[in-house]
C-alpha cells in the first residue's frame, strides 16, 4: 500500500485517543493498526506514531491546565518524575526508533506480559489496599522519581506508559484516582519531549501533505482522548485495572495469530 492517507490518519487518531491514557499501550496499538492497514513502513510512519501524541497531550492540558501551571508543588513533582524518562529516552532514542518501534514480536510479548503483571498485581494489591495518598502536592519526591523510573520502562513499545506509572504509583501508596491523575499530568512533559525530539530530527523531511495527515490525526486524537480521560477517571472509582490486563492478553494472542 502507498503513503498514509487521511482516512488512515483518522483511524490512527481514534486508536491513539482511546489508548494513550489507558494501561494498554497506545504505541503498541498504533504499530498493530499499521500492520492491519497494510501501511508501508517508513520513517514518516514511525515519526507519525510518536507525533500523533500531541493531540492526546492537548486533551490533558485542556482538562488539567490549572494543576499543571498554577499548582507549583504538583508541577515540581511531575518534573521530578519526568527526569528519569527524559534521560533514558534521550540516550536510547536511536535504538528505540530503529529497532523497537518496528518490532511486532516485542510489542506482542510486552502486551502479553504486561497483561499478566496487571492481573497478578491486582490480585495481591487488593488484599492490602488502603485509602492511599490522595494529595499529589504532598507526594514525596522519592516516590515521584520512582514513578518516573517505572515510566521509563515504557520506552519498550507494548509496555504502556500508563500501565507502568499506574502500577508504580499504586506500589508507592497512591490512591487509584491520584495515580491516574498523576499519570495524566506526567504524560504532558514526557510526550512533549518525545515528540519535540523526533520532530526536531525529522520534520524537515516531511512534505506538506504529510503535515496535513499529521494534523488530522492529532485533531482526532485530541477529541477522542478528551472523552477517554473522563471515562477512565469514572472507571477507576469502582473498578480495578484487571479488565485491562485480560484485554492485553487477548489482544496479544489474537494479533499473534493474525500477524504471525
Amino acid at each position: 500500500m502507498g503513503p498514509m492517507n487521511i482516512l488512515h490518519a483518522v483511524v490512527y487518531g481514534i486508536v491513539e485517543g482511546l489508548t494513550e491514557f489507558l494501561p494498554v499501550s497506545s504505541t503498541g496499538h498504533l504499530i498493530l493498526a499499521a500492520r492491519l492497514l497494510g501501511e508501508t513502513p517508513s520513517d514518516f510512519l514511525t515519526s507519525f506514531e510518536i507525533a500523533i501524541q500531541l493531540g492526546a497531550i492537548g486533551a490533558v492540558i485542556a482538562l488539567y491546565w490549572r494543576r499543571l501551571f498554577c499548582e507549583v508543588e504538583v508541577a515540581k513533582r511531575v518534573l521530578a518524575a519526568f527526569l528519569p524518562t527524559a534521560a533514558v529516552g534521550f540516550v536510547l532514542y536511536k535504538v528505540i526508533k530503529q529497532y523497537l518501534l518496528s518490532n511486532d514480536t516485542v510489542v506482542l510479548w510486552a502486551l502479553f506480559l504486561g497483561g499478566v503483571l496487571l492481573i497478578v498485581f491486582e490480585l495481591f494489591h487488593r488484599k492490602k489496599e488502603g485509602g492511599g495518598e490522595t494529595d499529589l502536592a504532598r507526594l514525596p519526591y522519592g516516590q515521584a522519581v520512582w514513578i518516573g523510573v517505572c515510566q521509563s520502562l515504557a520506552v519498550v513499545p507494548g509496555v504502556s506508559r500508563s500501565a507502568a506509572t499506574i502500577l508504580g504509583g499504586l506500589a508507592a501508596g497512591l490512591s487509584r484516582k491520584a495515580v491516574v491523575e498523576f499519570s495524566f499530568l506526567l504524560a504532558v512533559p514526557t510526550l512533549l519531549a518525545a515528540t519535540a525530539l523526533d520532530l526536531a530530527k525529522n520534520a524537515g523531511s516531511f512534505s506538506k501533505d504529510q503535515f496535513v495527515v499529521l494534523g488530522v490525526g492529532g485533531a482526532v486524537s485530541f477529541v477522542v482522548a478528551f472523552a477517554a480521560i473522563r471515562f477512565f477517571l469514572r472507571f477507576v472509582q469502582d473498578h480495578t485495572f484487571m479488565p485491562f490486563g485480560i484485554y492485553r492478553i487477548g489482544v496479544a494472542l489474537v494479533f499473534w495469530f493474525v500477524l504471525k
